[in-house]
């Protein structure tokens, strides 16, 4: 490669890492460790919530979800769509007739308002990261 080609692709090379610094730093960061979690009642015995990004009550939203050793839900389902990983306890969870035990790290989504019953198997708190993809509301089944 001669001289000129070289340069060529060096000016080329410096104008795509322009390009990529131009864009860079345009983004939003949302970083909460586990010890800054701040853990509120939500309003039923043992299910407690930590939000930590958006607004649950207005839109979409990503926040941790508690159930306390032992507890289970009434059948019910939610408006928004949402997509949740467990992260701690045995959560056993049935929809459309079946019933799924899902160990840390399982994921499930529940869409168009998908009936189901949540219960936290064992001794364990069961804790779930959800990301709702509307406000966040809870509409019993009857």
């Amino acid at each position: 490669m001669n001289r000129l080609h070289l340069f060529v692709v060096a000016v080329l090379a410096l104008g795509a890492g322009a390009v990529v610094a131009v864009q860079a730093g345009t983004g939003k960061a949302v970083v909460v460790s586990k010890a800054d979690l701040q853990w509120k009642d939500a309003g039923i015995p043992k299910v407690s919530i930590s939000p930590v990004d958006g607004d649950m009550a207005k839109g979409p939203s990503h926040f941790y979800l508690k159930y306390g050793a032992g507890f289970e839900t009434p059948k019910h389902h939610h408006t928004a769509d949402h997509y949740v990983t467990t992260v701690s306890g045995t959560l056993v969870l049935t929809a459309n007739g079946k019933e799924t035990r899902l160990a840390p790290g399982s994921y499930f989504a529940f869409t168009d308002q998908a009936v189901h019953v949540a219960r936290c198997d064992g001794s364990e708190d069961c804790v779930m990261f959800v990301d709702a993809r509307g406000p966040w509301d809870v509409v019993p089944e009857k």
